[in-house]
């Protein structure tokens, strides 16, 4: 039985908690991740780091979790010497991972705290996650359409067969490669969120509008849940929220990173960005602009997703 988007939003009054970086978290497990492979190399080497990052933001207040599947690609472990069954076993390990996870938590936790019952979502990066060199936020591959369907359609198919309660196509430059995601959940009959990767609160990367790409995926697209914004500096977040909820009354998710810059050649995020130290009154300004889900993408760890539960749980005490 899946976990749905609409109860788990009931449940936390309307005010999801969204998990944190993947990566980071590794990476304070003492993990490193230089190749092209990036997250998935420790999905594939050393699961149960994975796993421990999971169970970090369970504890620390997420609602939901994204599994470690954003790398994890076909071409990609193909191209790292892995078999083409070794590199379904591994993406579909993203989501057993997860649910693992997930059910010790519950087990030993969350049940008795009253917590919402994580949702599962199956973490679907863009073709330029693959490409490893920035370029999801760039967009513009220069790609035939038939080369993007291919590569997206099986790991849609593997985490959705393997329990992913929706699929999560995030960090996402290109309305056009979201159509075509779009059209692919469709048909798997899979509820899926869509989460945009910006310059701006106005426009994605690849100079799409936010309200159009809005406006858009919420016609004819019955399966879709949740539209959002993510991996993008955290002071456009607020006028994303507004740019979003002009073309659609989904709800909206906004999940950013630092506001540092992504090196691709290093593979290290670098500069001043912003005071995450006080995310929580990010968080705060992002609920009250009309956010349904807030967490947190590349350089946010569990300390910030615990900044985000407290400020929703003040928002549902009586007289707030």
């Amino acid at each position: 039985m899946r976990v749905k988007l609409s109860e788990v939003l009931t449940q936390t009054g309307g005010h999801l908690v969204i998990d944190g970086s993947m990566s980071t978290g590794l990476a304070q497990l003492g993990c490193t991740m230089k190749d092209s492979l990036w997250t998935a190399r420790i999905l594939a080497e050393q699961s149960e780091k994975v796993k421990e990052v999971h169970l970090a933001y369970f504890r620390a207040g997420a609602d939901c979790g994204i599994t470690c599947s954003y790398q994890a690609t076909l071409p990609g472990l193909e191209t790292h010497g892995y078999s083409l069954p070794e590199a379904e076993a591994i993406i579909t390990r993203s989501v057993k991972v997860f649910l693992e996870a997930r059910k010790e938590w519950w087990d030993e936790e969350g049940r008795k705290a009253g917590r919402a019952y994580p949702l599962c979502l199956g973490g679907c990066g863009p073709y330029g996650a693959y490409l490893a060199d920035g370029s999801e936020y760039r967009g513009h591959y220069g790609v035939e359409p038939a080369v993007l369907k291919q590569f997206h359609q099986r790991r849609a198919e593997l985490l959705w067969q393997a329990g992913a309660d929706l699929l999560l196509f995030e960090t996402q430059p290109s309305l056009a490669e979201v159509l075509m995601e779009a059209e692919i959940a469709e048909q798997l009959g899979a509820d899926y969120w869509i989460s945009f990767s910006c310059k701006d609160g106005q426009f994605t990367n690849e100079g799409d509008t936010l309200t159009d790409c809005a406006r858009i995926l919420s016609k004819d697209h019955p399966h879709l849940r949740m539209l959002g914004v993510n991996c993008t500096p955290p002071q456009f977040m607020t006028e994303a929220i507004a740019s979003l909820q002009q073309g659609t009354q989904l709800p909206v998710a906004v999940y950013p990173n630092s506001g540092e810059t992504y090196y691709a050649v290093t593979k290290t995020w670098q500069g001043a960005g912003e005071k995450l130290q006080s995310f929580g009154t990010w968080a705060q300004e992002w609920y009250q602009a009309g956010a349904s889900a807030v967490g947190g993408c590349c350089q946010t760890a569990a300390s910030h997703i615990k900044q985000v539960y407290e400020v929703r749980q003040a928002l549902l005490r009586p007289g707030k």
